[in-house]
């Protein structure tokens, strides 16, 4: 078991019952949940949850009722929290704890009918750049650099095709192929989904100089966004989006944006730009690669504006 996870120090004493329970965990955790980062939100979401398990002095799986299931998301509920976050947890535990009882290891799962608080939001909270403060940033990277060139294509790829930060940085160079005299991405995104979104000419244009003047142009097999190397030269091990959250906010502040920008926030602006300009909401799921249009509406920000125009009516004095 990976020590990031460590279940058997987090898990309730179960005695004969620790290591089938440790087996079955493993086994949800690597084999069941194929996505990364939802297997990382679910260890952190279990972890807490038997964390809390112990300092209540219970023992035993058998003392884990619905009540006590209830009892923590009350207690989040309490906390400060977000609704989604507890959604999360609640989901992550409910999962976990109906994959140890369909392999018997606990008789039945005690979480399953508990309920969880009601979200909904119109709105999404993902930090979202105008379209000139978005050429702003872009334009204000220094491209004479290996890093710069990298960046620059890294950021306008996650802006002009709505991308999510995973699927890019796992992209390599292949993933670039050309279909009707027009550059094209082929993105590997959440659940297995293979996406392929024709470049803007701009995109294709900060692609085709990156390629070029890196090296990186013919070499298939090869990162599309690699890291840096200590000597700032590209290496054979992908970006890792922590270290391109790090990236966006550095090259944010050295252009002179105010907003706190995040890896989500490109793929809000595109969306939100492209509907500006007369795009369709439909075809903005599409190009997103969301199964429903409510998803999609969530990054769209065009109702921000007119409710800045609306503040600014109220005049005092």
């Amino acid at each position: 078991m990976p020590d990031h996870l460590n279940l058997s120090a987090t898990f309730p004493v179960l005695g004969q019952d620790a290591g089938p329970a440790l087996a079955r965990a493993e086994e949800f955790f690597f084999a069941h949940i194929e996505n990364p980062n939802t297997r990382a939100a679910y260890q952190r979401a279990v972890k807490v949850f038997f964390l809390w398990i112990r300092k209540r002095g219970l023992e035993h799986f058998s003392q884990v009722t619905p009540v006590v299931v209830s009892q923590w998301v009350q207690e989040m509920k309490a906390s400060d929290l977000e609704t989604a976050t507890i959604k999360q947890r609640l989901a992550a535990v409910k999962g976990f704890l109906d994959y140890l009882a369909t392999g018997g290891v606990i008789p039945t799962n005690p979480a399953i009918s508990v309920r969880g608080p009601k979200y909904s939001a119109t709105r999404g909270k993902t930090p979202v750049l105008t379209g000139a403060q978005a050429a702003q940033l872009l334009n204000a990277i220094d491209v004479t650099t290996t890093a710069g060139l990298r960046d620059r294509a890294l950021i306008a790829l996650m802006t002009y095709t709505f991308a999510r930060i995973g699927a890019v940085t796992h992209m390599t160079v292949g993933d670039l192929f050309h279909e009707r005299n027009r550059l094209w991405v082929r993105l590997h995104e959440k659940g297995g989904k293979r996406h392929e979104m024709p470049c803007h000419h701009t995109l294709e244009e900060y692609l085709r100089d990156y390629l070029e003047k890196t090296g990186l142009d013919g070499q298939s097999a090869r990162p599309l966004f690699p890291s840096l190397s200590r000597s700032r030269e590209l290496t054979n091990r992908p970006l890792h989006r922590v270290e391109a959250w790090a990236m966006v906010r550095r090259r944010a502040q050295a252009a002179g944006l105010k907003t706190a920008v995040v890896n989500h926030t490109f793929r809000a602006t595109g969306i939100t730009s492209y509907l500006e300009n007369g795009g369709v909401l439909e075809r903005a799921r599409a190009m997103a690669n969301h199964s429903s249009t409510r998803t999609t509406q969530l990054y769209d920000r065009r109702n921000d504006r007119a409710t800045l125009d609306d503040v600014e009516l109220i005049r005092l004095g």
